[in-house]
């Protein structure tokens, strides 16, 4: 079980060291999801600082109301917006201090823990009902590779960071390999149920919740559904009170409606925004040579050699295994749009990406953005040779090497 989740870990970790932008969704979209296959949630309201937003608040009877920013960061609760006030996260039973709140977030930027310095634009704020939580469980289905399925992973102690519980108590993680093709059993359900510390007819409600979840997991094609917490109310209600979702992005051409629910407003360098456009993996970093490769692996060697060799990376920018000319383009306009940016190496190794098709979209785009950096070029793989005569029978003043160390080398040296 711990290797399950040190697993899990890890690849978060790598997450942030990958630059791999992934689906985003706001808490509210996650938990439209939700409601949409029958996944018991709090009811809520989404307001925008429309002129609808009034009537919205007026017709939302409610003995309580929870307000809370939408942003893609965590600590809201804690943060404070740029105007001064405080909290992304309050509670209040006053209706019309629901639309003061709102009106003191939304066009404001909350600042958290996990948010740029500048903090993140509110555009629009969750209202939903308060509920008064009287226990707090862990439920999680994902697909792991050591089970070589969905498997599902429980906790009666929810509402806290479920690797610390799995390393200091291990007896509360329950792990259950699930068959992809078929319902989770009943047995299996009320196992699980009974293992989070339901009681009575609260035991049924969450072998039903769990199956409910199973069954959007499977049909939204996710990767990963993490639902902390799973709570239970002074009622016997079982409800998911936070959602976390990850899809599989090779099934974005069957989940187009999620998929167009994409933020990325919030994103911290637009030029990600515009990359992920052209199917390109890109992060912007504190260096002078932009790097353009195929694969997050040679990338990462690529920086490391540059650093070896005295040089800073400028990016990150992965161009992957299918690249086109077009996207070779986008590339060289990204890095370029860089003013940090006084020269450029391109290492590529052609397995699949065809060595020439990236030579002629190096020419094309040096000869249409009329580079005037210093250009240091490494290709080796599929068409290697014909893609060295292009580059050479191009005019252009391009440095080609015959290794990676030979690259960083000569790229360094070009700007010195």
């Amino acid at each position: 079980m711990s290797f399950l989740l040190r697993a899990v870990t890890t690849a978060r970790h790598i997450v942030h060291k990958v630059p791999v932008r992934n689906l985003n969704l706001l808490e509210f979209q996650s938990k439209d999801i939700l409601q949409k296959y029958g996944v018991a949630i709090q009811q809520f309201k989404v307001l925008d600082n429309s002129k609808a937003d009034a009537e919205v608040v007026k017709t939302f009877e409610c003995p309580e109301y929870v307000v809370k920013a939408q942003i893609l960061a965590g600590g809201r609760g804690k943060g404070t917006f740029d105007n001064g006030f405080k909290g992304g996260v309050h509670i209040t039973t006053n209706k019309s201090e629901v639309l003061s709140l709102t009106q003191q977030m939304i066009g404001n930027r909350l600042i958290t823990k996990q948010t740029p310095k500048s903090g993140i634009l509110v555009n629009k704020v969750m209202v939903a009902r308060s509920i008064n939580i009287t226990r707090e469980t862990y439920l999680c289905i994902l697909l792991d590779r050591e089970h070589n399925g969905p498997v599902l992973i429980a906790s009666p102690a929810g509402g806290m960071d479920i690797e610390a519980v799995a390393e200091e108590t291990p007896d509360k993680i329950k792990t259950v390999p699930l068959d992809i093709d078929k319902p989770i059993p009943e047995s299996t359900l009320l196992e699980v149920a009974k293992f989070l510390e339901f009681k009575g007819d609260s035991v049924k409600r969450c072998a039903e919740e769990i199956q409910k979840l199973y069954t959007l997991f499977k049909a939204v094609d996710a990767v990963q559904i993490e639902i902390n917490p799973l709570a239970e109310t002074d009622k016997g209600e079982v409800i998911s009170v936070d959602a976390k979702l990850n899809f599989d992005d090779n099934a974005q051409f069957r989940q187009k409606d999620i998929f167009s629910m994409d933020v990325t407003e919030e994103e911290s360098d637009p030029r990600e925004v515009e990359a992920a456009k052209y199917n390109l993996n890109y992060v912007a970093m504190d260096g002078n040579i932009g790097c353009l490769v195929n694969g997050a692996g040679l990338a990462m060697a690529t920086m490391d050699i540059i650093k070896l060799n005295g040089g800073e990376p400028a990016n990150f920018l992965d161009v992957g295994g299918g690249v086109k000319e077009d996207q070779v383009a986008k590339a060289f306009e990204i890095l370029t749009a860089d003013p940090k940016v006084k020269g450029i190496l391109v290492n590529v190794f052609g397995g699949i990406v065809n060595c020439a098709t990236i030579a002629n979209g190096i020419v094309a785009a040096s000869k249409k953005l009329q580079l005037n950096v210093p250009l240091v070029v490494r290709l080796e793989g599929t068409n290697v040779n014909q893609a060295r005569e292009i580059l050479k029978n191009s005019g252009l003043p391009i440095q080609t090497a015959t290794d990676l160390d030979d690259a960083a080398h000569k790229a360094v040296a070009a700007l010195n």
